[in-house]
């Protein structure tokens, strides 16, 4: 009896994108309701709308990428999104379908997509110059004066030199400053000769997560107890009672 070989199945949360993607197929914009007092709203809730897919950013153009540098280690999932659109469109079910675990993890991707979403970008999210994955920084002077010179830090495009830019084209990042004369610092900055190079590393955008001293907050009471149980019971110990 011959036997009947079934095709290897693809995942149900993977079908939609493996079709030509049309932005008619999918809604362009969620709806966020945001709470305040502004003027003319009277403290009313107020309807934001964002993209449900974002454009990618110089320093963040790809699914590998945005994995790598939110880190948790869901870089490893990156082959599991075979584009941008479902990396944004991807339900907590599909992503627990496609084997993104544990739990912590889908919670932590879905709150980072919106971020992304709402422009939240981590260090370097502002940056507009950037090439295979590495931006160049550079210290441009002014001398507004005779007796006054400032220094600013200026992402340039890759392979120029600062005199070969226009000031214009010239953008300031966030959370970079020259330290003496030529000296760039900063997050993920590392020396050059001319300058400094900010490289995409893993975890650079990463939420630590904190350390649980003594157990939980549920734990934590019984836990220092037991200690202190066990810490007047050593000292009756040694005085010999």
């Amino acid at each position: 009896m011959a036997r009947i070989f079934k095709p290897f199945g693809i995942p149900t949360a993977l079908k939609q994108f493996l079709r030509p993607y049309s932005a008619a197929a999918a809604p362009a914009v969620i709806t966020t309701p945001r709470l305040g007092k502004q003027a003319g709203t009277g403290g009313k809730t107020q309807d934001i709308k964002l993209p449900l897919i974002p454009r990618p950013i110089p320093l963040v153009p790809d699914v590998e990428t945005f994995l790598t540098v939110i880190g948790r280690g869901l870089k490893q999932h990156a082959s599991k999104f075979p584009t941008w659109e479902a990396l944004f469109t991807l339900t907590t079910d599909q992503l627990r379908e496609l084997g993104v675990e544990p739990p912590r993890s889908r919670k932590y991707l879905i709150r980072w997509r919106q971020r992304f979403r709402e422009g939240k970008f981590g260090v370097g999210g502002d940056l507009k110059y950037v090439s295979n994955g590495a931006a160049e920084l550079r210290v441009l002077e002014l001398a507004p004066t005779p007796l006054l010179r400032k220094r600013y830090v200026v992402n340039i495009p890759p392979g120029k030199k600062i005199e070969e830019v226009l000031r214009g084209q010239m953008m300031r990042p966030l959370g970079y400053k020259v330290r003496g004369t030529r000296t760039i610092v900063g997050p993920y900055a590392l020396p050059k000769k001319d300058g400094s190079r900010i490289t995409v590393t893993e975890g650079m955008w990463e939420d630590r997560r904190g350390h649980k001293v003594d157990g939980g907050e549920r734990r934590k009471a019984e836990v220092r107890f037991k200690r202190g149980v066990a810490e007047r019971k050593a000292r009756r110990e040694r005085l010999g009672r």
